[in-house]
């Protein structure tokens, strides 16, 4: 009787123990999607890591979608610049050979120490700089200079006339023109006066000339 309950038991510890290697040594297609947990936006290329399979490193692509082999019960983690990594543990009763979930990462914040930048290392160069600073022109000095007399006669210059002066100078262009218009310029070529006075002038020039001869 004791032969036969020793044997039952060792027929039944033998099934168990084939049962959990059978289910250790299922395979799994393991698939899914990476997002943010805040804005349910994908998380792009994410590093997963299987602890359970000698830290087996597997990546989801752009659209953060993943697929790879595992077995139930392995320890997963989700890895990604800016969030907070993720460990999940797969079932171990897995009735189908795949498995599928989404993953949620939360965005990591970090926050810096205040840094405070001083541009001067010491007292005395700051009171150096600061006695040293010109101070800008306020409003009554720039008046000032805008009409004084160098800044007016360099307008004067540069600035170029407006529509009214245009149009007074045209005004009296035309006038003159206008006034003058009976007038002819006569040719000194054929003015006799002006003849006689270039033959005295030319005489004249002779008897300057004999005068200082004698």
């Amino acid at each position: 009787m004791k032969f036969a309950l020793t044997i039952i038991l060792l027929l039944f510890v033998a099934t168990v123990f084939a049962q959990d290697k059978t289910k250790a040594n299922k395979l799994v297609q393991f698939s899914g999607i990476v997002t943010d947990a805040d804005s349910n936006m994908v998380v792009p290329y994410v590093t997963i890591t299987n602890l359970s399979n000698k830290g087996q490193k597997y990546a989801a692509n752009y659209q953060g979608f993943f697929s790879f082999i595992v077995n139930p019960g392995d320890t997963v983690v989700f890895s990604a610049v800016g969030f907070t990594s993720k460990t999940l543990v797969l079932p171990r009763t897995i009735v189908e050979n795949k498995y599928t979930a989404m993953i949620q990462m939360k965005s990591e914040v970090v926050y810096l120490q205040t840094v405070r930048v001083n541009p001067w290392a010491t007292v005395e160069e700051f009171n150096k700089d600061f006695l040293s600073m010109k101070v800008a022109d306020d409003d009554m000095a720039i008046a000032k200079k805008n009409l004084s007399r160098q800044s007016i006669n360099g307008m004067k210059l540069t600035l170029p006339r407006d529509a009214q002066e245009i149009s007074n100078s045209n005004y009296r262009y035309n006038f003159d023109r206008m006034m003058n218009v009976n007038m002819r310029q006569t040719n000194p070529l054929l003015n006799p006066f002006a003849w006689g006075k270039l033959m005295q002038e030319i005489f004249n020039g002779d008897k300057a000339r004999s005068s200082e001869d004698k």
